[in-house]
């Protein structure tokens, strides 16, 4: 079985295929059948509790079942998706062929979205094939209908989610899908987070045009070429040459007209992400953003860096996650101190995101790379920076322990929101920690968010490396590669973006500033 992550594809050789997933709570599964618009072609295309059969496609109550021979021949593609009455939590979608384990692809949604398109399989030179979507609908069910057509969706039943009982770390299922400590009411859109990714999804789809015309173009010309010498008794004729003339200048046009529209689309983002930079608040903002010499204002996000594509133009498109995070940071780095100002503008953001409540930092330092952002740090350290392996297991063993009572409190109806907000920076990782310590990260993972906890990783790991428990937990996590080149891919159009990780101004001066706001 293979690990999707957002816009990955791969090959399905099997006619039967099941859709499942995995998460907190309940949910509904349903699919779509839709044309190569994307759309359904009327309302016995959407597939559901209460409509539970179409061609080749089948509601199963826990899963969905697909018989690919059987599918409408007109169809392009079969979407398949969770919704729910509430916000959701993170989700695992697993796909099976012929019974077996093919693709498993989890979901963490980040902006109060209560549905979510999981997986496409979709038609390809014959065949067909996977990919993982994770494109979320913060108007529910509503908007993913009608979106793709459906005009009179059913009402889904509301739920409430629970908290997920703390699983042995052999069981990726419950690990992975934990509750989202947000409301469960859409984000409006004025909130900074949320116009963020609108932004963001404008862009991804404004490049999404440009690659698909610029494409169209190239495989027009190729045919038109190659019709323009098929013929050997005129492949050096004048008619020839003009052929080939007109078929260059009919695909320099068309590219000319997408990269003028994609350019006027970038002008466009640019000026809207620069009017956003001026009111965010400090979290979600760049570092000569006038919130950060402002009070303190709380955020629903904060900027991780910028995205850009270098064959795409100049666009850097601010990339910006919830908070308290709904899934862990973890900075992927052979060396923590080559990452010291990435984790400290990761830090400082997370300090200025909730200005309302005393924030206390739980540092793991092991060799000493994080030493220069630890100093300015010193009034909000929750105990001494660890540099003894042998004081990890303690340090997480309270939080941990905290975390129980919390949950605890909550199943027997005497939560109360936490007080303050707390931020574990576990460097070094996994060199010098202990499986119980490995076990006790996954436990904050699940539960962290009750005590208001924020996990940021930094070490190496891929999520392969054959230790169940390290790779359980790299799998779960939001990774943020420092190597440059590394692609990352949009939940909309699966496009390959390069992400630039915000750093840490380096005079020390403003790094005080920055990470005591």
């Amino acid at each position: 079985m293979i690990h999707l992550k957002a816009g990955q594809n791969t090959a399905l050789t099997a006619d039967s295929v099941r859709f499942t997933a995995q998460t907190t709570g309940t949910v509904e599964l349903a699919a779509l059948v839709v044309g190569e618009d994307l759309r359904v072609r009327d309302v016995h295309d959407h597939v559901c509790a209460s409509r539970p059969a179409a061609p080749g496609v089948s509601f199963a109550g826990a899963a969905v079942d697909l018989t690919l021979s059987q599918v409408r021949s007109d169809a392009h593609a079969v979407l398949l998706f969770v919704t729910a009455g509430r916000t959701l939590p993170a989700v695992t979608a697993s796909l099976f062929e012929n019974g077996s384990p093919t693709a498993e692809f989890v979901i963490a949604p980040t902006a109060g979205e209560s549905a979510l398109i999981c997986l496409e399989v979709y038609r390809r030179n014959g065949g067909w094939k996977l990919r993982a979507l994770g494109q979320g609908y913060a108007g529910g069910a509503t908007q993913l209908l009608t979106t793709h057509g459906v005009t009179a969706p059913e009402p889904v039943p509301a739920q409430a989610w629970q908290p997920a009982p703390l699983a042995p770390a052999s069981a990726p299922t419950e690990t992975v899908a934990r509750p989202v400590p947000v409301s469960g009411a859409p984000l409006e859109v004025d909130h900074g987070l949320q116009r963020m990714w609108m932004i963001f999804e404008d862009a991804a789809r404004s490049a999404a045009a440009l690659v698909s015309a610029r494409d169209y173009a190239t495989k027009r010309l190729d045919q038109e070429l190659s019709e323009a010498v098929s013929n050997p008794a005129t492949r050096n004729t004048p008619a020839a040459d003009a052929a080939r003339a007109a078929a260059q200048r009919r695909h320099d046009e068309l590219v000319a007209v997408a990269d003028a529209d994609h350019r006027r689309d970038s002008d466009h983002l640019g000026h809207e992400i620069a009017e956003a930079d001026a009111v965010m608040p400090a979290a979600l903002a760049s570092w000569l953003a006038p919130a950060w010499t402002a009070r303190a204002a709380r955020s629903d996000g904060i900027r991780l860096g910028e995205l850009h594509a270098m064959d795409r133009g100049g666009l850097r498109v601010p990339y910006c996650v919830p908070v308290p995070l709904n899934r862990p940071l973890w900075v992927d780095t052979e060396s923590s101190a080559a990452a010291s100002r990435v984790v400290g503008a990761l830090v400082a953001r997370l300090v200025a995101a909730i200005p309302d409540k005393p924030t206390r930092v739980d540092l793991i330092d092991l060799t000493g790379g994080l030493r220069a952002i630890a100093t300015p740090l010193t009034p909000l350290l929750a105990g001494p920076v660890i540099t003894d392996h042998g004081d990890i297991s303690a340090r997480l063993g309270a939080l941990s322990h905290a975390a129980e009572l919390a949950e605890i409190a909550y199943n027997s109806g005497q939560a109360v929101p936490p007080t303050e907000h707390r931020i574990l920076v576990a460097a070094d990782f996994p060199h010098g920690y202990q499986a119980s310590d490995v076990i006790r990260l996954g436990q904050l993972m699940v539960r962290g968010d009750l005590i208001g906890l924020s996990l940021l990783i930094v070490g190496s790991g891929s999520g392969d490396s054959g230790d169940g428990p390290v790779d359980l937990l790299a799998q779960s996590c939001r990774h943020l590669p420092t190597m440059p080149g590394t692609p990352l891919f949009d939940p909309w159009t699966g496009n390959a973006w390069e992400l630039d990780l915000d750093m840490l101004p380096a005079e020390p001066e403003l790094q005080a500033r920055y990470l005591r706001m």
